[in-house]
């Protein structure tokens, strides 16, 4: 191949591959307008434990979007204790849009991965039998010498789930949060401004979801 066809077909390819990817990012649900019920579920990252009331992300999120966001974290849940009361919080909330958080607890208690994946699958598919879109927030496996570092990624789990069950899925935003020391109040948990930044990055992929209009 003549060297300048095959830098023509390099940048074609490259041209495709961007389009790949912003298609595969485009919005696939109509935006929720103002005022719209949201159910935050999770453990004590979305009750909002290191930081004062209405600092926590749900109540900074709704700031964001003009949502009514109810906060159904508990401190210290697992994914067994969501999955057990998710159908009663779809039943009293009735929900446009659920925000799902949770895992945490079962990878500092050494639950098997294969279990947390199980139990959240559970969780995504009882809200979508619901018919409500669901949102999973994925969660760093805590490391000591990760967050030492400022170096923590994701469980691949989550990535999974979002793929075999085909939710949307807000990645790495927890991860860069709990890795910056400025933004936790410790090791587990973010300080204000770590809410803040969560609020933020789940503010900005729910825009690329379509789920929130870019203001």
């Amino acid at each position: 191949m003549k060297p300048v066809v095959y830098t023509v077909f390099i940048a074609w390819l490259a041209a495709l591959v961007v389009l790949a990817s912003a298609c595969s990012r485009a919005p696939k649900f109509p935006p929720l307008p103002a005022g719209a019920i949201v159910l935050a579920i999770g453990d004590s990252v979305t009750f909002g434990t290191g930081a004062t009331t209405g600092e926590d992300y749900p109540t900074q999120l709704a700031a964001l979007t003009g949502w009514a966001i109810q906060n159904f974290g508990i401190s210290g849940d697992t994914s067994a204790g969501v999955k057990g009361r998710i159908d009663d919080a779809l039943t009293d909330i009735k929900p446009a849009l659920v925000i799902v958080e949770i895992g945490g607890n079962d990878f500092l208690r050494r639950q098997a991965e294969s279990v947390t994946k199980e139990n959240i699958r559970t969780i995504l598919k009882r809200i979508k039998q619901a018919g409500v879109p669901v949102v999973l927030v994925a969660t760093p496996k805590f490391s000591p010498l990760g967050a030492a570092v400022g170096l923590l990624a994701d469980s691949p789990i989550y990535a999974e789930l979002a793929e075999e069950e085909q939710v949307p899925l807000v990645p790495s935003i927890f991860a860069k949060v709990l890795a910056d020391g400025k933004l936790k109040s410790d090791p587990i948990h973010p300080n204000a401004a770590g809410y803040r930044k969560l609020a933020e990055g789940i503010a900005a992929e729910l825009v690329t979801f379509g789920f929130l209009t870019k203001k």
